[in-house]
């Protein structure tokens, strides 16, 4: 296996250190300002737009798309992509949109690449390559077991040349955003088909009569600035030209836009984890407790060892998913992605958690990064499919392998 970065990924990772160490670094301060100046927690702070202008200047700008397509001809893989997702989850709530590379937009931009319309395609995709909107992805339900899709309720009803949508949603990423525009949403067609095929994807724009924001969803109490919504959708009509694929294929495309979104959640989870060592580290060399520096304690750098040898144990597993994908296909990764799914949130928790403890009362206060990283991270435990599906898939795999003797 080949881990290492081509030339074009190498030039960029240089590029983006730079651009990092210049310009992201640097604007964490003043989007903390600009946002303390607004009373709305999901505004757009104009630093964001400043940065995404200087960050197309720079090239790096839509490197999430691994298939060629006319807007991305020179698109870098799977394991390039790895190294450059770790960097931009350094900084977690600003480097990832600064180059258009953040969820739940990178999934919706691929999925419209591969199975949208030419209209949906200049409609939509377009406006989204270019960061001018911003796009949801409503599929969770809050009265069914979301971790099993096939259980989603959401009515979508042929009517003439419209279908009418009926449900709710919630943890709809991105929708409490005004730049956000429109949605791409999973309901049931068909409630009779075959179980994997009942299910369709529509795109709804958020405007659309009977489309209701009800709330916004904290965690642990904080408000992501782009939201997590709760919406109905009370006879709800769209043009049948807003249906993505055909009808039944949704839990297909699902799949498809999933794969890839794992794997990109896990990739900068590795940077949220490098840098809360990085923290932990420079906060125990500079603090003295009991005559000596608490760097010098024992139990500390034991936290240090572990954290550096699970970080780099969550890493080569990454990159082997991101080679297989590469290589074999998202379906061939399967078992890869869904175990980097279990692993690299967990270790980023566990090495956040420690770096939280070395700074004591301040590592749970908002003057450190860290508190806010543990929420994100801790809702990776569950965004995506939870844990406990993935060990599921994991051990059904294994399991095959002795079902026959």
């Amino acid at each position: 296996m080949d881990f290492e970065l081509s030339p074009r990924a190498t030039e960029l990772r240089n590029r983006m250190l730079v651009f990092m160490d210049e310009c992201v670094y640097p604007a964490e301060a003043i989007y903390e300002e600009q946002m303390a100046a607004t009373p709305d927690p999901h505004a757009h702070p104009q630093i964001i737009e400043d940065l995404k202008v200087e960050a197309s200047s720079r090239g790096l700008w839509n490197l999430f798309m691994p298939h060629v397509t006319e807007w991305t001809p020179d698109p870098v893989n799977n394991v390039d992509y790895a190294h450059l997702a770790e960097l931009s989850g350094r900084s977690m709530h600003l480097a990832p949109e600064s180059m258009n590379c953040s969820a739940p937009d990178t999934g919706n931009m691929e999925v419209l690449s591969l199975f949208g319309t030419p209209e949906q395609q200049d409609t939509w995709l377009q406006p989204l390559l270019a960061g001018e909107i911003r796009s949801a992805f409503a599929m969770t339900e809050p009265a069914v077991a979301s971790s099993d899709a096939t259980n989603i309720e959401l009515r979508i009803e042929r009517d003439g040349d419209h279908y009418v949508l009926n449900g709710r949603k919630w943890w709809t990423s991105g929708a409490a955003s005004e730049r956000c525009k429109i949605m791409i949403v999973m309901g049931k067609t068909d409630p009779e088909a075959p179980r994997h095929t009942q299910q369709s994807m529509i795109l709804v724009p958020m405007d659309t009569p009977g489309v209701v924001k009800e709330r916004f969803l904290p965690v642990f109490g904080y408000q992501d600035r782009e939201g997590h919504a709760e919406v109905s959708f009370t006879d709800v009509r769209v043009p049948v030209g807003n249906l993505i694929g055909t009808e039944g294929s949704g839990f297909a495309i699902a799949q498809a836009r999933l794969g890839p979104g794992r794997i990109h959640h896990c990739m900068r989870c590795i940077g949220v984890a490098e840098r809360a060592l990085e923290l932990m580290c420079r906060r125990v060399t500079e603090r003295v407790a009991f005559g000596r520096p608490i760097a010098e304690q024992g139990v500390v750098r034991e936290w240090i060892a572990d954290s550096r040898i699970e970080i780099e144990q969550a890493r080569l597993l990454t990159l082997k998913a991101a080679y297989l994908m590469d290589t074999v296909g998202t379906r061939g990764a399967a078992i890869e992605i869904s175990a980097i799914k279990v692993v690299v949130p967990n270790i980023a928790l566990k090495v956040v958690d420690r770096a939280i403890q070395a700074f004591g009362g301040a590592g749970v206060s908002d003057d450190v990064p860290l508190a806010r990283m543990y929420a994100g991270l801790r809702t990776l435990r569950l965004a995506d499919g939870p844990d406990e599906v993935h060990r599921r898939q994991v051990a059904r795999t294994e399991l095959a392998r002795y079902s026959n003797r």
